[in-house]
């Protein structure tokens, strides 16, 4: 039993379980033909809700976040090895003195799945046109409709060449160290990334796959590599890379382009990507 279990009251004059709040995860995979499962439990039939159907979670411990919280309360509910979750994002519904929030996560396979706690009855990967045809757990029933929504992955595509141009810290005499520099740096944004522009992924706080892209005297960088950020060299234009790398998205992705060109920026747009300057980049370095 850890600090967080025992009830709360909000300001929206509700109790819910969990002093620090609470959160889920809402765990998918999508296969090769399209296909999205999300993995539900069903909720012990003599606790709040018995018998319905919802995400695993539960109460934070105090000195936890979000995506731990989640993480662990799926691990102590059910036979899923959380350790092949990939997290996208998170999304808080605050009450007031009291938040849940959803961790959204994606999974390599439907591997079979157990419950592994009193407080789960059953787990079971469903495909997601047939979630609402169930008896939901009435918060998880009221969130759905943005949850689907929300199973979605941001990749974030950097041009290294641009945004070093942006930096004062003598880019010219060493471009380079300048590039990896902003690769080393790209790295603080694994902890996770807000505001993203105009609405492109339904997440409060979203966890993207970085993307490099290196050209020129800079090349060479994609050949020391660091966790979290993917460097990639372009072989001619670095323009014509991110365009490709773009371009015809797999189903689930979308794509922030990260660059202050305005030739460049419109070829993205047209490819169906986002786009943004290298301020707000550098902002949230």
């Amino acid at each position: 039993m850890g600090d967080g279990d025992g009830w709360a009251d909000c300001a929206q004059g509700h109790r819910h379980w969990g002093r620090f709040g609470a959160a889920g995860l809402l765990a998918y995979h999508r296969d090769h033909g399209g296909q999205v499962w999300t993995l539900l439990q069903q909720r012990a039939w003599w606790g709040l809700g018995g018998g319905t159907w919802g995400m695993f979670g539960g109460a934070l411990h105090s000195h936890e976040d979000a995506v731990t919280g989640a993480l662990r309360e799926t691990s102590e509910e059910c036979t899923l090895d959380t350790r092949t979750v990939t997290v996208h994002g998170t999304g808080v519904e605050d009450h007031g003195g009291w938040s849940f929030t959803s961790v959204i996560g994606e999974l390599p396979g439907t591997a079979p799945v157990k419950a592994a706690s009193r407080e789960t009855r059953d787990a079971r990967w469903v495909r997601v046109e047939d979630v609402a045809g169930l008896k939901l757990f009435e918060p998880f029933a009221r969130s759905w409709p943005r949850l689907r929504d929300a199973m979605v992955r941001l990749v974030l595509v950097v041009d290294a060449a641009n945004v070093v141009g942006s930096r004062a810290d003598g880019w010219w005499k060493d471009r380079a160290g300048a590039n990896a520099r902003l690769r080393d740096d790209l790295k603080a944004l694994t902890g996770g990334v807000t505001g993203v522009p105009d609405g492109l992924v339904p997440f409060d706080r979203c966890y993207p796959e970085i993307v490099l892209v290196v050209e020129g005297q800079a090349r060479g960088v994609a050949d020391e590599p660091v966790d979290g950020v993917r460097v990639t060299a372009a072989p001619g234009s670095g323009d014509d890379h991110i365009v490709d790398l773009v371009a015809d998205p797999a189903p689930g992705t979308v794509h922030l382009v990260v660059t202050a060109d305005r030739e460049l920026r419109a070829r993205c747009a047209a490819a169906g990507a986002g786009v943004t300057g290298p301020r707000w980049l550098l902002d949230r370095l």
